[in-house]
């Protein structure tokens, strides 16, 4: 099937789907608009996402029968422009004994001649983990509809005695190594300490295990949903898996401690070590994540052929109680799919939502080089502030009068719980207050701060939610991240999307992420207001703003076509 047929195909299913089924609407307060979230019901980890015959997919956790974790299926969706998506039936459902406690976490793997393969973990009733395989049933459908499990399964099954068979779990994506043997990572621990195991096979179906651990960390714990791709030195373009050349680093992801760590480094092909840089996870309190707020977790990364880039997706916790997830009917979603490349520094990852998600924008309200006064309070108006995406950048001058760093300041969600937006500094909290009520009872704010020790100025990016609901059942954490710019010579930009329930910030352009859940009670829907702010006793000055309504993604169920008497 062309790219012109799918295309056509594409907006007949999806018009279709809409006017049976209606498109879906935002009616609850704290449901979204334009992030990927199931009708209802649980979903957790990414699972398997890839771009095959035209379409892009994205395999997930999914629990059909309640909004809490159990059950767990593969659910399905599609879609032509990773905004507006398609419900499939479940890819893969919980059916042999080897996984009748559910079909775990997974990837997707293309095999020579464009087959994929579904690697994924089953739990058995005792949850016993093992790995195991499915395949298309019709290769040339680019829905990928139907799955058949391989009927070697479990391809891979937690033996040896120094691995724990509850917690051996989530394959990577599998590469060729330089001798064409195929090589995967598995999730595990032995005795505390986090591990990728590392796996290999000649065939895809019997698999060995390697005599040392790809990698491994003393202070972590369970290592879930590792993930392994390359990364271009010299280009924001992506890297197609696990392809070895001289311009590429490679990057080592692990879930654990309820964030999403990476490290990078380099892979050697002969060997099949991986040889990190400098810091590895956990050494100190400088490691690197892809999101510094708590709910962003289980992240899996895919190479988009089409358009040649690293696509990131992560799950995005509830934060307001399994109670009232009970009530919603529903809990979690998807983080809108973000680009990954390497900074030019070569030292961490710069994220940015994919272009695609402008789409959605409508309706731009701009601000232009103003001056912020020390207790500035300008309102963002003219916007849908619950659905809104906005840019901002802010330049300081004078900044020797920066506040003094303490040696002892190292921990950036620390600095941002004692220093919160009521705290008035030299230069910050400035920034932006989203959500927000009339009165600001209720805020969310996305804020910075700049000061300098002997050597150079430290620029610290904070989400304060201690404001952000009057629910006492909420969790309001702050976190907060250091961002690598010398605002002597750079712009201090932030870009937020807020989506009723969610807030994602990045900041200097895309090295720190903050990701936040929020569920007001007064600053929902039209009642939200956004400001922009400066709190500190300097003036700064707000370079440019811009923000814009955001329309709704398209979400909805298939359609199956009914038989008529003369099919």
């Amino acid at each position: 099937m062309n790219y012109m047929a799918i295309t056509v195909l594409w907006a007949v299913l999806l018009f279709f789907a809409a006017v049976a089924n209606g498109v879906q609407t935002t009616k609850q307060p704290y449901r979204t608009a334009y992030h990927f979230q199931p009708p209802k019901n649980w979903m957790n980890d990414p699972n398997g996402p890839l771009y095959y015959k035209g379409v892009y997919h994205l395999f997930y956790q999914y629990n059909p029968y309640s909004a809490i974790w159990g059950n767990m299926t593969w659910g399905h969706s599609i879609s032509h422009d990773l905004v507006n998506w398609i419900h499939l039936e479940h890819a893969l459902n919980p059916t042999d004994p080897y996984e009748l406690g559910g079909c775990y976490s997974g990837s997707v793997t293309v095999l020579p001649g464009g087959r994929p393969v579904i690697f994924y973990t089953g739990a058995d009733d005792q949850n016993f983990q093992s790995q195991n395989l499915a395949f298309p049933k019709d290769p040339s459908d680019p829905y990928l509809k139907e799955w058949v499990k391989s009927p070697n399964n479990p391809v891979i099954a937690a033996t040896d005695g120094d691995i724990d068979p509850s917690n051996f779990r989530d394959p990577t994506t599998a590469w060729q190594a330089s001798d064409g043997t195929w090589q995967v990572l598995i999730g595990g621990k032995i005795d505390g300490r986090g591990i990728a195991f590392r796996y290999h096979s000649n065939d895809f179906v019997k698999w060995t295990r390697s005599e040392k651990p790809f990698h491994s960390s003393t202070r972590t714990g369970m290592w879930e949903c590792p993930d392994f791709y390359p990364v271009s030195i010299d280009s924001k373009d992506g890297v197609e898996n696990y392809l070895k050349k001289e311009d590429t680093k490679f990057v080592l992801k692990a879930s654990f401690l309820d964030h999403d760590h990476y490290v990078l480094g380099f892979y050697k092909t002969e060997t099949n070590e991986f040889e990190v840089d400098i810091t590895d996870f956990m050494e100190d309190n400088t490691d690197w994540r892809y999101d510094y707020g708590s709910k962003f977790y289980a992240s899996k990364t895919f190479f988009d052929g089409e358009k040649k880039r690293r696509i990131l997706w992560a799950w995005i916790l509830e934060a307001n109680g399994r109670e009232n997830d009970k009530k919603k009917g529903w809990s979690g979603l998807q983080s809108l799919p973000r680009e990954v490349w390497l900074s030019t520094s070569g030292k961490q990852l710069i994220q940015w939502p994919i272009q695609e998600i402008e789409s959605l924008r409508k309706g731009k309200v701009a601000i232009h080089a103003q001056e912020l006064e020390s207790g500035s309070f300008v309102e963002v108006g003219g916007i849908t502030a619950a659905q809104a995406d906005v840019e901002v950048s802010f330049e300081l001058t004078n900044l020797e009068d920066a506040e003094e760093m303490e040696p002892s300041w190292n921990d950036p969600q620390l600095i941002c719980a004692q220093k919160n937006a009521a705290e008035e500094g030299k230069f910050g909290p400035f920034g932006l207050r989203v959500l927000a009520s009339n009165n600001s009872t209720e805020e969310t704010v996305v804020f910075f701060r700049v000061f300098k020790n002997h050597t150079r100025h430290i620029v610290l990016m904070c989400n304060d939610l201690s404001r952000s609901s009057l629910s006492k059942v909420v969790d309001k954490t702050s976190f907060g991240a250091f961002v690598d710019i010398d605002p002597l010579q750079e712009k201090i930009s932030l870009r937020t999307l807020i989506d009723h329930s969610i807030v994602e910030s990045f900041g200097g352009e895309g090295k720190a992420c903050i990701t936040a859940r929020v569920y007001p009670i007064l600053a929902i829907d039209k009642e939200a207001k956004m400001f922009v702010f400066n709190k500190g006793n300097l003036s700064i000055k707000m370079s440019k703003l811009n923000a814009w309504s955001m329309k709704e993604a398209k979400i909805v169920p298939f359609v199956k076509r009914r038989k008529s008497g003369h099919d």
